[in-house]
């Protein structure tokens, strides 16, 4: 049986990338009654940033050459390290335990929320694997970002993300599902990209159904 692991991260309480994760999750709790699931709201339940002590865990990884994860508790041997290493410990637990990763996040300032990126590096260490995990991601943009748009190139977002988890995770297998256009509901300027905005939230919509059904076991 699939353990799915899902984090949001908008401010927003009623937000597009929490209703589209949403979706995935009820789409594969359908598909899959028997699957177990772990979730953790970053905006309501927020990771603190790393500090001094997380780097002196990551040098002391970096100088044994571990690469063996169940060892990082024996490297935290400085006050400041045990302690980081407080915070990141049940963090990376729940990580280590997932086969699938469900992110939702909105796009913030053309990249991801302070809320991810702090989860992130607290998760993240020198030389690890994620193996054979799974990662989704679910967004939600004020703006039109998708390859030919005018701003394609300011997306920093789907393009950090993709990044982080090959380089760091050496994980390859990430896809993501981006509703586009969100501020045309609001925006004034943007009226006539309403209908346009409809339109690329019901097939995100349909797209998180149908990819729930791929990851289950």
């Amino acid at each position: 049986m699939t353990h799915l692991l899902h984090l949001d991260a908008s401010a927003r309480t009623n937000s597009l990338s929490r209703r589209l994760g949403a979706e995935f999750v009820q789409a594969w709790r359908d598909a899959e009654p028997g699957g177990t699931f772990t979730y953790r709201d970053l905006a309501v339940e927020p990771v603190p940033f790393i500090d001094e002590g997380w780097t002196e865990l990551c040098d002391a990884v970096l100088a044994a050459g571990v690469t063996d994860l169940d060892r990082l508790a024996e490297l935290a041997v400085t006050p400041a390290a045990k302690a980081a290493w407080r915070v990141a410990e049940p963090l990376l637990a729940q990580l280590l335990a997932a086969d699938v990763i469900l992110i939702g996040t909105p796009m913030y300032n053309y990249s991801v929320p302070a809320s991810l990126k702090a989860w992130l590096d607290q998760v993240t260490f020198p030389r690890m694997s994620l193996g054979d995990r799974r990662f989704v991601v679910v967004t939600a943009r004020g703006g039109a970002y998708s390859p030919g748009a005018p701003k394609a190139a300011f997306d920093y977002q789907e393009r950090f993300l993709r990044d982080f988890f090959a380089g760091h995770f050496a994980v390859t297998d990430t896809v993501f599902v981006n509703a586009e256009l969100a501020n045309a509901v609001l925006d004034p300027n943007l009226a006539h990209l309403r209908d346009a905005h409809a339109a690329s939230l019901a097939a995100a919509q349909a797209e998180v159904r149908l990819l729930a059904k791929d990851y289950v076991r």
